[in-house]
């Protein structure tokens, strides 16, 4: 494709993103589909072949590197020459992903020179230590943060404190080592099927298949795979010998033990990734209820739910979480997980949009509803069962404050120590994990997407 056409591409596609008024995946996707499609393509203005996967690759990668720069990239778009057309344009060339010389060919000298100079000063970026002054870079263009998630980001791990964070790292370099972590890849993780095959014989599969992939090295259950292969032209993912699950979505549903015979409930199941993990434990018996508002979500759950060999999954979409199908199951469940709707912070790796979609607005109104959701999830226990609440957010708001608060409020139910209940599911390095009672899983310390999970037992 002509670099000229490539970068206009670019452009538009960060237009589109930049007004988040849908997840940056949803528009990507989109985007492409009206290009194959849409009126564009029927008007001869592109579509068909007109993206290869080298083309959507560039775009694809373009478009979450201008999100994950976004506060740096602006600050660089001021000093364009004229000549560089919008800050939409400017943006697409600073965060363009491919040969420099490639997207050079179709700059002016006064665009070139203006590039090389923003190059450079990255590149003074990226050579320093974390949190290491550079000339001309502020803080907020070197975190790339909203100055809201920043601050709490920073007085959790940057301040005087003992426990996992603390003890992880030198003090006041948490922060800049979270930040550097965000502004990755995340890794690709699999969960093997227990219910179907052992860990170590796929993997050989997957090897014999060219795909490399190494143990997880606290989920007894994933393979971290090397590169991003394509997974659906693979006869283990195909089987349903594998899902992608990041390693720590699936120490939630190892927490949640559930056991052969019993009653669980996935509160909150969205596409099932939990649900899965949790009926491959359950050994295919009992009966296990995947519970969502979402009609559209759990049907995603189906293709998934045929290829795993599992029958005992049940969806069961509810209006809310006062609905009169839960109350009729009221004291009757062994095991409850609430992966809780939250803010994603913690899957910043994966989707840098969330943080300009976020607010203090949005996370007060979160905070709302995961206690209400817990609340109504509680009464579901019979007494001896287990209740976990879980979230992919870094933020105490939505993790500690939410599970202290129904610790108080909810005398019958005890707390539980998380990496004890880790260790004795044969966890590796259980309490590296955990920060008191809670389960705290970090990107830069774990590797794993941003976690939190506490445990309790109805009396």
């Amino acid at each position: 494709m002509h670099p000229q056409a490539l970068l206009e591409a670019c452009t538009d596609l960060v237009r589109l993103t930049l007004q988040f008024e849908h997840p940056a995946d949803a528009v990507v996707s989109h985007y492409f589909r009206d290009q194959r499609s849409g009126p564009r393509a029927r008007q001869g203005k592109g579509g068909g072949h007109a993206f290869g996967s080298r083309e959507r690759a560039t775009l694809t990668e373009t478009i979450y590197t201008v999100l994950r720069k976004k506060l740096l990239f602006e600050a660089f778009a001021q000093g364009a020459p004229k000549g560089a057309g919008d800050k939409a344009r400017r943006l697409a060339i600073l965060g363009f992903h491919g040969p420099r010389d490639f997207l050079k060919s179709v700059l002016n000298d006064a665009e070139k020179t203006w590039l090389d100079a923003c190059d450079a000063a990255m590149a003074a970026q990226a050579s320093q230590p974390p949190g290491t002054p550079v000339a001309g870079l502020m803080d907020l263009h070197r975190h790339n943060l909203p100055d809201w998630l920043a601050a709490s980001l920073k007085a959790q791990l940057d301040a005087p404190q003992t426990g996992q964070v603390g003890q992880a790292g030198q003090q006041g370099s948490g922060f800049w080592a979270l930040v550097h972590s965000l502004n990755t890849s995340a890794p690709l993780d699999l969960r093997v099927n227990q219910l179907q095959d052992k860990r170590a014989a796929v993997q050989a599969e997957l090897q014999k298949a060219g795909i490399a992939s190494s143990p997880t090295p606290f989920s007894p259950w994933g393979l971290r795979v090397a590169g991003k292969p394509a997974l659906n032209q693979v006869d283990a993912y195909t089987r349903g010998a594998v899902e992608v699950q990041d390693e720590g979505s699936q120490l939630l549903a190892l927490l949640l033990d559930a056991g052969r015979g019993e009653m669980v409930v996935d509160f909150c199941a969205g596409a099932g990734g939990k649900t899965l993990a949790l009926g491959a434990a359950m050994r295919n018996t009992g009966r296990l209820y995947a519970m969502d508002t979402s009609a559209h979500r759990l049907d995603a759950l189906k293709p998934r739910l045929s290829r795993s060999g599992l029958s005992n999954v049940h969806p069961l979409v509810i209006a809310h979480e006062r609905d009169e199908r839960i109350k009729r199951l009221a004291g009757k469940i062994d095991r409850v997980l609430v992966d809780a709707p939250c803010s994603g912070l913690g899957t910043l790796r994966r989707n840098p949009d969330l943080k300009w979609r976020q607010n203090p607005k949005t996370l007060a109104q979160l905070a709302l509803t995961q206690a209400a959701i817990l609340q109504s999830a509680a009464r579901l226990l019979k007494p001896g069962g287990r209740l976990v609440y879980a979230t992919c957010s870094l933020l105490t708001q939505e993790n500690e404050e939410i599970a202290d608060a129904f610790t108080r409020q909810q005398a019958d139910f005890a707390p539980l120590p998380v990496a004890e209940l880790l260790g004795g599911l044969k966890v590796e390095n259980a309490a590296s994990l955990c920060s008191g009672l809670y389960l705290r899983l970090w990107p830069h310390l774990h590797q794993t997407d941003g976690f939190f999970a506490a445990a309790w037992e109805k009396k």
